[in-house]
């Protein structure tokens, strides 16, 4: 170290839960001068960690890692937890870049608010060895709510964090870190579960069929993934279906009109739809529009006029609407 004042750098990796917040505070009741990192794809945000910042004074640095994380998530050696989570392989590249970062801007070491035995999967102590070696920062993550419980690191055997003064929580209930929010008066902190989509079920079904028809993906197309109710037409072609007036709106913020196609009922109220990356020929335009104008407010039996803009087309079509009963044998996850 030859920072001013001797004190050491330290460069979280914040989720913005209580666990990060706590983390960071014990570091810094030792003068530890901390800094945080957080990253973004359109998997996860770092909203939270942005509002754990602005609560505790501590600068933060947010980065989109979007492409880096899709090379790992295609395939990644650990493979996938319930759904579609690589958890491990997700820690290990936070760690790797986490680590870039580091050494990019003179920190002297990584933590985080990980707890030994909190997640079955990614919190274990084989796990946590596992994102040590493969994150090539071996000896350089504290991890101080759990460092006692822990093989020592190079900041504690350097004397730049007194181990004594770590802790030693481990397991799933979370009343030792209540408690010490309480201390230290935070009462305001997200709860432990959620945040990322890869957890989620109907999420997962459909990233599973956008990987199974693509070897490339745009990240407003992975945001796509987020609304609506989706449909598998043929091998080329997907249609998602907005379900509510948010979502309708949501999904023209993500839409690429150069390669995109928008549909809307005219006349009549009812949902905006996308067909994302569109190159089939004008025929399957046909079954798409009906299968939005089923979704509108229009009777099967009267036929609809659905607009189309986007991927070089501009027309208006009249179709008859498909039923839901009948949607449903293109819909992805039934």
């Amino acid at each position: 170290m030859n920072h001013a004042k001797n004190k050491a750098r330290g460069l979280g990796l914040c989720s913005g839960g209580l666990d990060s917040m706590l983390s960071a505070l014990i570091l810094r009741q030792q003068h530890v001068e901390v800094e945080w990192i957080s990253f973004e794809t359109p998997f996860f945000s770092a909203e939270k960690a942005r509002q754990a910042a602005n609560m505790l004074r501590i600068p933060l640095t947010v980065r989109n890692i979007t492409a880096p994380y899709m090379k790992m998530l295609v395939a990644p050696p650990c493979g996938y937890g319930q759904h579609m989570n690589p958890c491990m392989d997700c820690h290990t590249l936070m760690f790797r870049l986490a680590g870039e970062w580091m050494d990019e801007n003179r920190f002297d070491f990584l933590f985080s608010g990980e707890v030994l035995g909190q997640r079955p999967m990614s919190q274990t102590r084989p796990s946590l060895r596992y994102v040590e070696k493969h994150s090539g920062r071996s000896g350089y993550i504290l991890r101080p709510l759990s460092a006692q419980l822990l093989d020592e690191t190079v900041p504690e055997k350097n004397g730049w964090v007194d181990r004594a003064r770590l802790l030693a929580i481990s397991g799933r209930s979370r009343k030792a870190q209540m408690t010490l929010a309480e201390q230290w008066g935070i009462r305001s902190y997200p709860t432990p579960a959620g945040g990322c989509l890869l957890t989620d079920k109907g999420f997962s079904v459909r990233l599973r069929d956008l990987f199974a028809h693509q070897s490339a993906y745009r990240e407003s197309e992975l945001h796509l993934l987020r609304f609506g109710r989706h449909f598998r037409l043929s091998e080329k072609t997907r249609l998602i279906v907005g379900r509510t007036k948010e979502e309708n709106e949501q999904l023209l913020l993500y839409v690429e009109p150069s390669v995109d196609v928008v549909l809307k009922t005219r006349g009549i109220p009812g949902p905006t739809a996308v067909l994302p990356e569109f190159t089939e020929d004008a025929s399957m335009l046909g079954l798409a529009a009906g299968i939005c104008a089923g979704y509108s407010k229009a009777s099967t039996d009267s036929r609809v006029s659905v607009s189309l803009s986007g991927a070089g087309f501009s027309d208006t079509i009249q179709v008859l609407p498909r039923s839901a009963q009948e949607a449903k044998t293109w819909m992805i996850g039934g």
